[in-house]
């Protein structure tokens, strides 16, 4: 199981890179390709994604490239997960491709997984693109 998605990964990193300069300042794909050894092809869907979502500003055109929009302290891994890989629920259980029987039946499973994904939603809310540049 990988908790991060590969989008995910990239989404962070870029944003980190973005983050480092002036917040009016337009960063091109191929600046965060290099200085980030991303893949070209991921990145850009991953940006017009973020773009899309409010994140960021897309600027088309010669000297275009994207720029920050939300400060770098109100963008949470939780939002970068979410727009990338879904909401997260640690108590979704299948059985074969159906929801597990048990679900009904007050699986005791079920109940522990609920409050370890509380648990683990209180901290992954904390974690910024700003908390993350400061370590």
């Amino acid at each position: 199981m990988n908790f991060i998605s590969r989008d995910t990964d990239y989404a962070v990193r870029a944003l980190i890179y973005m983050a480092r300069h002036p917040k009016a300042e337009v960063v091109t794909v191929d600046d965060i390709v290099k200085k980030e050894r991303l893949p070209e092809r991921f990145l850009r869907r991953i940006l017009q994604k973020l773009a899309g979502k409010g994140f960021l500003a897309s600027n088309k055109g010669k000297g275009g490239g994207f720029s920050l929009v939300r400060s770098p302290g109100s963008i949470r891994l939780t939002d970068l997960m979410e727009t990338f890989q879904g909401k997260m629920n640690l108590t979704n259980c299948l059985l074969k491709g159906r929801i597990c029987p048990n679900v009904m039946r007050g699986c005791l499973l079920r109940k522990k997984l609920r409050t370890i994904g509380k648990e683990l939603d209180a901290k992954l809310n904390k974690i910024t693109i700003a908390s993350l540049m400061k370590e």
